[in-house]
């Protein structure tokens, strides 16, 4: 998928969560042999072209477009599963992916498992009891230094996700137009109990704006979120402060 992968593992029986790691990482290849669009050969890449129909694929390529229908609809458009006019699910493949190896290993029996791909974290029970995970923010504008730290406290499940330009430039795509999405944001954090959704919701409200982006994102259930402008306005949803610590 092009990122980097890590695990952070508590408790459990040590084969068992050995044997939960090793099948969660299997399956974080099997979903880039399928889902990528960089190989020619992938089943995403193939259905694309024509060469496949959904139901000759794997089961989780049906599964994998339903979910981003669904963030289609929620969005309005603003989450797409194209790419200048070109299926491409790349959007919410990464946070599926991630979220689906976090319980994989959950159901070994472990007390907490967080896994990060690529800066996005989908975060389970607790590292220790009466501790939470805390996942630190990147400040955009400052490189090395963290705009907030989220915390678990309280939560069975709970997911970090960022879109922005910092790391990887105007990559986001405004899907109404087929161009870079231009707005007032460098930066989108949504927190949330699901990756597979934090993920396709930070996208969608960074290529809408900080106004609405801001204002979809209060009406999302279970839903919080940091923005940060390139003008250094930090906005935030009315429930963000009670995950911040």
């Amino acid at each position: 998928m092009g990122t980097v992968f890590s695990f952070d593992i508590r408790g459990g029986e040590p084969r068992a969560v050995r044997a939960a790691l090793r099948e969660a990482v299997a399956e974080l290849h099997r979903a880039d042999a399928v889902f990528s669009t960089y190989r020619e050969d992938s089943q995403v890449s193939r259905l694309a072209r024509g060469e496949l129909t959904v139901e000759e694929c794997d089961p989780e390529v049906a599964e994998v477009l339903a979910l981003g229908a669904e963030a289609e609809g929620a969005s309005d458009g603003w989450f797409s599963l194209r790419y200048r006019g070109e299926l491409d699910p790349t959007g919410i493949v990464k946070g599926w992916a991630a979220e689906r190896a976090a319980r994989r290993i959950g159901a070994a029996g472990v007390s907490g498992v967080s896994v990060n791909g690529g800066g996005d974290v989908q975060l389970l029970g607790a590292p220790e009891p009466q501790r939470p995970w805390r996942v630190g923010v990147s400040d955009p504008l400052r490189p090395g230094g963290l705009a907030a730290v989220v915390s678990s406290a309280g939560a069975a499940e709970l997911a970090v996700a960022t879109s922005g330009t910092a790391e990887r430039g105007a990559h986001i795509v405004d899907p109404r137009t087929g161009r870079s999405a231009v707005t007032d944001l460098v930066a989108v954090t949504v927190v949330a109990p699901r990756l597979t959704w934090a993920d396709c919701w930070a996208t969608a409200a960074f290529a809408m704006g900080s106004r609405q982006g801001l204002a979809w994102l209060e009406s999302l259930p279970d839903v919080e979120a940091l923005l940060i402008t390139a003008g250094d306005e930090v906005r935030c949803t009315a429930g963000l402060a009670a995950r911040l610590g």
